[in-house]
């Protein structure tokens, strides 16, 4: 495997996959193990993933959860999710406006006047059209600051600090430009309109009505709760450094969560079907900045959530990566069928070279919201998930 630097931006890296003809979805029964077993083939240490279709569900996994011992991956393994955190974030606080105590479009300065940016708007935040500059290149900007940070505590106020102190990477509401600064400022306005963590309102609001009993924000925990897969990144010399244990502070609103296939399956038919928002209030988070512009027919982000073209049409989630886990939850959008993939080696690969991991993972998740193909359906576009960056 390629080593690659470390210190890029944890920015999108969203896959955006372009596929020749629309053609009626059909399930897919029994093709999850071995789409799995072709994603380790491929050189990844370990995969699990629950596919849904109604309600039937199927979970699978393969490889090892853990290469010096060789121990199994297993379906049902907590996994830190990364940036799907953004949906459950952006959830509570579209359940804020529905309770009329936040308004999208009013400056993000009506609630955090210590952090005020110039015509940035909270819908701004939870869509990354502010022009606020990340701060992961920051903390992140050498490979020795990954291990350096690993028992480090981050105040939320100083990660949105060091974010707004850089280069703006535009004018508010000009362009889509991916940035978690962004939900460190929703999550501070979040706990300033309630007066609860994050942790707690995202808890209380999706986590305990949802029965999600494997998910959880872990705060300042290093060691993930429960059964699951070492977090690898390739190092120099060939080794594998495992990243499982890690101060989550960093992340927080912006990509702290841990959660199973299983949850976050659950999660996002509740979003989908309308049990955590009205009609009018899911439509605004549905409501995309275009990947491709002039052209939102391929998808884009909406509010914590991202549309994405595959054979059968758009599909509705999220993809989270940190370091050493990743993770893809797609859906249909009327939550029908569903996958939710986890991995446990992230930054494998350097810019530009050949991801056969990424080519076998697409390939899985299109069969599974998608059905099999015909031989005519192609990629047009390359997926963007070869370009790990720390926080996704």
């Amino acid at each position: 495997m390629t080593r690659r630097t470390v210190h890029a931006a944890f920015g999108a890296a969203v896959a955006l996959v372009l596929l020749a003809g629309a053609v009626p979805a059909q399930a897919a029964t029994g093709t999850l193990r071995p789409q799995l077993e072709a994603i380790t083939a491929a050189g990844m240490p370990g995969v699990f993933a629950q596919a849904a279709d109604g309600r039937r569900r199927e979970s699978a996994a393969a490889g090892v959860a853990d290469v010096t011992t060789g121990a199994p991956t297993t379906p049902g393994m907590r996994h830190r999710v990364g940036s799907i955190t953004k949906t459950f974030t952006a959830t509570v606080l579209l359940q804020l406006v529905g309770e009329g105590r936040l308004r999208l479009d009013a400056p993000i300065g009506r609630y955090l006047p210590d952090h005020a940016a110039a015509g940035v708007t909270v819908r701004m935040l939870l869509n990354h059209t502010s022009g606020i500059a990340d701060y992961d290149h920051v903390i992140f900007a050498t490979d020795a600051s990954l291990e350096e940070n690993r028992h480090r505590t981050f105040a939320p106020a100083e990660l949105a600090a060091i974010g707004l102190q850089q280069p703006r990477t535009g004018e508010p509401g000009a362009a889509w430009a991916y940035s978690n600064t962004n939900y460190v400022l929703a999550g501070m306005i979040l706990e300033r309109i309630t007066g609860r963590t994050v942790a707690h309102e995202i808890d209380k609001r999706i986590i305990r009505p949802l029965d999600l009993r494997h998910t959880y924000l872990p705060g300042t925990a290093i060691r993930i709760r429960g059964p699951h897969a070492a977090a690898y990144i390739p190092w120099y010399g060939g080794v594998l450094l495992d990243f499982a244990d890690y101060n989550m502070s960093w992340a927080w609103a912006a990509g702290e969560l841990v959660s199973t296939t299983g949850d976050l399956n659950t999660f996002y038919r509740a979003l989908l079907t309308g049990r955590l928002l009205r009609p009018a209030l899911l439509a605004q988070m549905q409501t995309t900045v275009p990947w491709v512009p002039g052209a939102p027919e391929y998808g884009g982000y909406g509010l914590g959530l991202y549309s994405n073209l595959l054979s059968c049409g758009l599909v509705w989630g999220h993809d989270g990566l940190v370091l050493g886990h990743s993770a893809i939850s797609w859906h249909t959008a009327d939550g029908r069928r569903q996958v939710t993939v986890a991995q446990n080696m992230t930054h494998y690969v350097a810019p530009g070279q050949p991801d056969p991991i990424t080519d076998a993972t697409i390939a899985m998740l299109n069969t599974q919201l998608c059905g099999e193909q015909p031989a005519t359906a192609r990629a047009a576009v390359r997926p963007h998930l070869a370009d790990q960056a720390i926080l996704r």
